[in-house]
């Protein structure tokens, strides 16, 4: 009897080696380094598709729920998802969000309230950078903490703005201004829905509540006709996703660095950067396109409707994917990428920096904390630095073009077109090619390295141009087009 106990028990430790055995190869970092990835990626992805689950259960079980219920399901879901993620490091996120919550109830709606919240939020992000930096990209705290430092800094502003008269706000101000008190549960709610706590995108304290309130369907009083439109951004995310997984092992950023890079042909170089800039957006991309999903499932990405009564769900569209692909000029990638975050610059820093009285200043000012809230490497402010460029010498050249009687004919001209457009194009993702290996590398002895090789000629370029293209519009353009165009 005793013997036969025995075996049973040697059976059932056989059997729990055998299952722990099968665990540990289905875990993340095995699985991870099957697919080719690291651990942390992979984690990143699952997350970010456990917004599907999640907003699947909100449309069924709480879509016209107690708003307190809400707020709870999208805290707990956000910090479980920064749990799964980064661990006991979730601290950072919740500290900063009861300490924004404090100051907004202390400090009231004041000026004070808000260069407290931005020097806070910045100051707390960007020491975040300088003790995990790394000369890698690692996904860490610090990279849903940046979507956070947004929001929070403008929650703190449109509060601000609620507290004055509205006669006194710009239309765009009166739409986000906050009249009410925000709660504790509502500020966590809005700063962990886990539909953009990851990777964005961004949007209002007022937007949220709509959504919170069942105001966001095109179905007055009923759960939002959202299904068809999010699996088609899911669909292209995942098409991105493929494609990206594909490519990846093939085209990557630390073959800029090897010398067979450096011993292949300048033109070699030159199409390897130019193929590498334009795959290397491929990651956010996918990322942007799969949670704007999430968001248009839940209701959140619900923009009203057109002018056919047809209702729009591009209200947290990070992605214009057809304009992205087809555009031949940068302002044109700039407008189509990252829509959200780009936006919450142009409303919350450019449009308030109008009392410098100087458009260029205002514009490089914004790029810079761009530069800044992206991190500390030197690479950010390259990166972002050659975009202002970029931007004044495009201006530049399409006002010469538009105000040219000779330029603007030759362009005109439809047989010359598809080759105009093919030089844009080159022109356009090889110089993006150029800026993006600044912000990939980060630090200046990598990137520098890289542009050594190509001779720094995006700033050759684009100098040359700056300094050249005012003469070249002064011998172009006749007098009277100039006089024209003062009046």
């Amino acid at each position: 009897m005793a013997s036969a106990t025995e075996g049973d028990v040697e059976t059932v430790v056989k059997v729990v080696r055998v299952l722990q055995s099968g665990f540990e190869e289905l875990s993340l970092s095995k699985l991870a380094t099957s697919l080719g990835a690291s651990e942390q990626a992979l984690r990143l992805i699952i997350s970010i598709f456990l917004g599907y689950p999640f907003a699947l259960f909100f449309r069924r079980y709480l879509f016209y729920k107690d708003s307190y219920l809400i707020h709870l399901f999208h805290t707990f879901t956000g910090l479980s998802i920064a749990y799964f993620n980064f661990g006991n490091q979730l601290y950072h996120s919740l500290l900063c969000v009861v300490l924004q919550f404090l100051i907004l109830r202390l400090m009231g709606r004041t000026i004070t309230a808000v260069l407290t919240t931005f020097c806070f939020q910045m100051i707390y992000l960007l020491a975040g950078y300088y003790y995990t930096a790394t000369g890698n990209y690692d996904i860490k705290w610090t990279m849903p903490h940046c979507v956070l430092t947004l929001k929070l800094i403008g929650l703190a502003v449109d509060y601000f703005d609620g507290g004055k008269d509205q006669n006194s706000l710009s239309s765009e101000q009166q739409k986000y201004a906050i009249r009410g008190v925000p709660s504790l549960l509502e500020v966590a709610g809005f700063s962990y829905f886990y539909g953009a706590f990851l990777v964005g995108p961004q949007f209002s304290m007022n937007h949220y509540k709509k959504l919170v309130q069942g105001q966001l369907t095109d179905i007055p009083g009923k759960i939002p006709n959202s299904t068809i439109p999010a699996l088609k951004r899911l669909g292209l995310g995942l098409v991105y996703l493929v494609g990206y997984t594909l490519l990846s092992p093939h085209i990557t950023e630390d073959y800029l660095l090897t010398e067979d890079y450096e011993n292949h042909p300048f033109w070699f170089r030159c199409m390897y950067m130019l193929i590498w800039g334009k795959f290397v957006l491929y990651k956010y991309v996918t990322c942007w396109l799969v949670t704007e999903g999430v968001c248009i499932l839940t209701g959140l990405g619900f923009a009203g409707f057109d002018e056919d009564r047809k209702a729009k769900w591009d209200a947290c569209a990070n992605m214009k994917v057809w304009l992205f692909e087809t555009t031949p000029r940068f302002t044109g990638t700039i407008n189509s990428f990252n829509i959200n975050t780009n936006a919450w610059l142009a409303r919350y820093i450019f449009k308030r920096l109008k009392f410098l009285g100087n458009k260029q200043l205002s514009q490089g000012l914004s790029l810079l904390f761009l530069a800044l809230w992206h991190g500390l490497h030197s690479g950010y402010l390259i990166c972002f630095q050659m975009e202002f460029l970029i931007v004044i010498v495009e201006r530049q050249a399409a006002s010469l073009i538009r105000e040219s009687p000779v330029l603007s004919n030759l362009a005109s001209i439809t047989a010359l077109q598809p080759f105009f457009y093919l030089v844009q194009q080159t022109i356009h993702w090889l110089f993006m090619g150029y800026s993006m290996t600044a912000f990939c590398l980060f630090t200046w002895d990598k990137w520098i390295k890289v542009y050594k090789s190509v001779y720094f000629l995006g700033h050759v370029f684009f100098l040359s141009l700056l300094v050249i293209l005012p003469y070249i519009h002064k011998a172009m353009v006749p007098r009277k087009e100039k006089l024209k165009k003062m009046e």
